[in-house]
């Protein structure tokens, strides 16, 4: 589909006031985005169907968003049709890695992240999907064998190294996780943070959130020890950093993978194999520390 057909099926949408600019939005991985202005107000609207490669199913994204606006933590989803989703439009800037590493705004963002945990699924409706990490990344595995991708040998060990940070990332609780903590996702109006895009949201372990914001956004050691004290209201035992390295390591393996397949199968205008090799770099790193602790 042309970006001009797109823009004609978007200004079709029975929803606007009058006549519609559509802009396309830069910075998404995942999905292509439009800000919109009718005569009103400003939309975001969101272009995707089911991505079953990457585990993303609209209706849980759907469904999460509604429940985690019901929470006080995301914009409306003011309309839903097909594979277009609007939402409200907040005037803010996206943060960067730097701002979440800022000692002034972590803990702004670590209480997004644990009110998502806790706040969400009490609001949630409907059939509702876990988000396991291990099985995501042994299902990614098996696809790049399937694509014939020239990772698919690493893939293979990487999905056998996988197998063994499940078990050392055990035993674990349950929550309902966004599982996708870019600095990209959180948003600030000037007056408060909003967390934002719920393409991989599920039930999960709060380690891999937790792991994720670290690993994704460069935290210190230092502010990952606070982050788990923060998080547990509780001092830090060796079993917990055990875990929670473990499981740091298999959101840095999942990222890595996600890209190794999108470098195949996303059509978005994004340079994946840079990203891949980032990650792999950042994964390597963390899994020498984990095994030489």
């Amino acid at each position: 589909m042309t970006q001009t057909d797109l823009v004609n099926r978007i200004r079709a949408l029975p929803i606007w006031q009058g006549e519609i600019e559509a802009t396309p939005l830069d910075g998404g991985i995942t999905n292509v985005n439009y800000l919109v202005q009718d005569q009103s107000a400003k939309y975001v609207v969101r272009v995707g169907d089911d991505i079953p490669l990457h585990q993303v199913m609209r209706f849980n994204e759907l469904a999460a968003g509604r429940a985690a606006h019901a929470a006080g933590l995301s914009p409306a989803v003011v309309h839903a049709e097909g594979d277009l989703t609007i939402l409200e439009y907040i005037e803010s800037r996206t943060l960067t890695e730097a701002d979440i590493r800022n000692p002034e705004i972590l803990p702004r963002v670590l209480n997004l992240v644990k009110s998502c945990h806790r706040d969400v699924p009490r609001h949630l409706r409907g059939p509702a999907l876990v988000f396991w990490v291990f099985h995501v990344i042994r299902d990614y595995a098996a696809t790049l064998g399937d694509l014939g991708s020239p990772y698919a040998m690493e893939a293979a060990e990487l999905a056998e190294i996988g197998n063994r940070l499940e078990q050392e990332a055990g035993p674990f609780d349950m929550v309902f996780g966004h599982n996708d903590l870019l600095c990209g996702n959180f948003l600030d109006d000037g007056t408060r943070l909003w967390l934002i895009d719920f393409d991989y949201a599920g039930f999960n372990s709060p380690l891999f959130d937790l792991g994720g914001l670290a690993s994704n956004n460069g935290l210190t050691q230092a502010q990952e020890h606070w982050l788990l004290e923060e998080y547990f209201e509780a001092a830090v035992s060796d079993d917990l950093l055990h875990r929670y390295a473990a499981m740091k390591c298999a959101s840095l393996l999942r990222e890595t993978m996600w890209s190794m397949v999108s470098e195949q199968t996303s059509e978005i205008d994004f340079d994946y194999a840079a990203y891949t090799a980032s990650n792999l770099t950042r994964f390597r790193a963390a899994l020498d520390d984990f095994q030489n602790s």
